[in-house]
């Protein structure tokens, strides 16, 4: 067997939990075979049923239900939080979405100025 992220030979030191019914280890063809016949047992669509479609589900139903952005990258594995941002970001719920960020900050340093002012006039 070889590890997928070196590349480099490994041997098995346990014994697998899921196998084949040869005792093989299940690979993404099997896992997306093994799929097919469960979604299809299941009822679901076919059209964009794919096994992958399970990670999206796992994806988006983390962030709708107000889990940190982080965390969700960290289970995803995503090695940035921008990928996860920019695959899952129209799923944030729309209250958490920040809006007029700029104008409060600049309307709230406009008063911050205009009071400034108004004690220097005072001063004087």
């Amino acid at each position: 067997m070889v590890d997928l992220t070196s590349g480099e030979p490994v041997r098995r030191t346990v014994p697998l939990l899921f196998t084949t019914t040869r005792g093989n280890a299940f690979t993404d063809r099997t896992w997306s075979q093994e799929w097919a016949g469960w979604r299809d047992a299941a009822g679901w669509p076919k059209k964009h049923g794919g096994f992958h479609a399970l990670r999206h589900f796992f994806a988006t139903t983390l962030i709708t239900n107000h889990v940190e952005p982080q965390e969700v990258q960290r289970l995803l594995r995503h090695r940035t939080l921008r990928i996860t941002l920019e695959t899952y970001v129209h799923w944030l719920p729309k209250r958490d979405r920040p809006s007029g960020v700029v104008g409060s900050v600049l309307s709230s340093a406009a008063e911050r100025a205009s009071k400034a002012t108004i004690r220097l006039q005072d001063h004087h």
